[in-house]
């Protein structure tokens, strides 16, 4: 699907996409595709579960990786701290008792994910506890949604506000 293109100034990522140790190469492709469908920066926090090298990028049909603003981190704690301290982000984890829909977003959040397996860290939700946003899920019976998906809707949730409704008072 495709629509109007809302363009951004070059080098201004629309938001920050923060994959903390992503495990599975296809759901990391599907997310930087994303990310430059929507002109937001992809973050991506080591450990990494495979290679970024140009073969395996080629191997795995990114050929749009080198026009990407990736940003790689050596450790959840090299990235928190290369933080600005007015840097505004929203962590996406199951648990969380807001929702995406209760929080505003502005052009330039950070909104955080953890790894496929056990998502965040412990000491990431406690040290960040008043920035945890969830997904609504109505079954209970499921866990949670893969990490693109997820990704997908929060994105785009946050895309909405701020092209369309403007940040919250």
């Amino acid at each position: 699907m495709s629509g109007p293109r809302t363009e951004i100034p070059p080098g201004t990522p629309r938001l920050n996409v923060v994959l903390i140790e992503p495990e599975i190469p296809q759901n990391t492709g599907s997310v930087g595709r994303l990310c430059m469908a929507t002109g937001s920066a992809l973050h991506l926090v080591k450990p990494l579960g495979f290679s970024i090298d140009a073969q395996a990028l080629k191997r795995a049909g990114l050929d749009y990786w080198e026009h990407l603003q990736v940003h790689i981190h050596e450790s959840s704690d090299d990235f928190f701290t290369s933080l600005s301290p007015d840097a505004r982000i929203h962590l996406v984890e199951t648990r969380a008792g807001q929702t995406l829909y209760d929080v505003s977003y502005q052009s330039g959040d950070y909104v955080i994910f953890g790894k496929e397996t056990t998502g965040l860290a412990d000491w990431i939700l406690d040290r960040h506890a008043e920035a945890l946003i969830r997904i609504p899920m109505y079954d209970a019976r499921v866990r949670s949604l893969n990490l693109s998906n997820a990704v997908s809707i929060a994105v785009y949730e946050a895309i909405r506000q701020i092209e369309r409704l403007g940040p919250r008072p």
